[in-house]
C-alpha cells in the first residue's frame, strides 16, 4: 500500500491555471461589450470614426469674416438731375445758348449774337399779347435774325419761331416743336438748326 507523499493528493485537488486566472464572481467586471444604454466609446473618437468628426464640424457655425460686420451697406447712387429741370432762365443762359452758339459755329455762323429778352412779340397781330421770353439770334451784322418764343417761360409750354431778313420785322410766327411730348436740350438745338436750314441760311446748304 502506497503512502501519499503530497498532502494535496490525499483529498484536495490543486486548482488549475484556468481557475487561478478566472476572475472572482463576487465583484462586477468591466467588459469590452457595449451595453444597450452606454455609448460606444469609439463612436465619438474622430480618429476611429469619421462620422464623429463630420458631426462635430456640422454643429459648429461657420465664422463670418471680420470685415463683414463692420462693412456698411452700399448706398444707392442718386441720379443726377437733368439740365432741363433747372429754372427756365438758368437753363437758357447756362446750357441752351452756349450749346446753340457752338452748334451754329460748326455750320459756318461765326458772328452769332444770342440774347434772352422778355418783350412783346414783334409780329403783326400780337400787339395786344403779353410779353414773353424770347431767345433772339442775330448774325451778318443783324441782317439775319431768328427768335424762339416761350409763351409761358416754360420749356414744356407753348413755343413759337419767327425769322426776319434785312433788319426787318418778322412777318409771321409759327409753332415750334409742337409734336414733341417733352422738350430737351437736344431737341431745341435740332429744331433751331432744322428751321434755319429750311431758310437756306447755313453755309452747308
Amino acid at each position: 500500500m502506497a503512502e501519499a507523499t503530497n498532502p494535496n493528493e490525499a483529498g484536495e485537488v490543486a486548482p488549475s491555471v484556468a481557475e487561478e486566472s478566472a476572475p472572482s464572481t463576487d465583484s462586477p467586471v468591466a467588459t469590452d461589450i457595449p451595453s444597450a444604454n452606454a455609448p460606444d466609446p469609439t463612436a465619438l473618437n474622430p480618429e476611429t470614426s469619421p462620422n464623429a468628426a463630420e458631426e462635430k464640424t456640422a454643429k459648429k457655425p461657420a465664422a463670418k469674416p471680420a470685415g463683414d460686420a463692420a462693412k456698411p451697406a452700399a448706398a444707392k447712387k442718386e441720379k443726377a438731375p437733368a439740365v432741363e429741370d433747372k429754372p427756365f432762365a438758368e437753363f437758357i443762359q447756362q446750357d441752351f445758348m452756349p450749346a446753340l452758339t457752338a452748334k451754329l459755329a460748326k455750320q459756318g455762323v461765326e458772328d452769332l449774337e444770342l440774347t434772352l429778352a422778355k418783350e412783346k412779340i414783334p409780329v403783326i397781330g400780337y400787339a395786344d399779347a403779353p410779353e414773353c421770353s424770347q431767345i433772339i439770334g442775330r448774325w451778318n451784322d443783324g441782317w439775319r435774325e431768328f427768335r424762339v418764343y416761350f409763351i409761358q417761360d416754360n420749356l414744356q409750354g407753348p413755343r413759337g419761331f419767327s425769322y426776319a431778313e434785312n433788319k426787318g420785322k418778322p412777318s409771321t410766327i409759327e409753332p415750334f416743336l409742337i409734336d414733341e411730348r417733352k422738350i430737351t436740350l437736344d431737341l431745341l438745338l435740332f429744331g433751331v438748326v432744322q428751321r434755319l436750314n429750311g431758310q437756306k441760311w447755313l453755309v452747308r446748304n
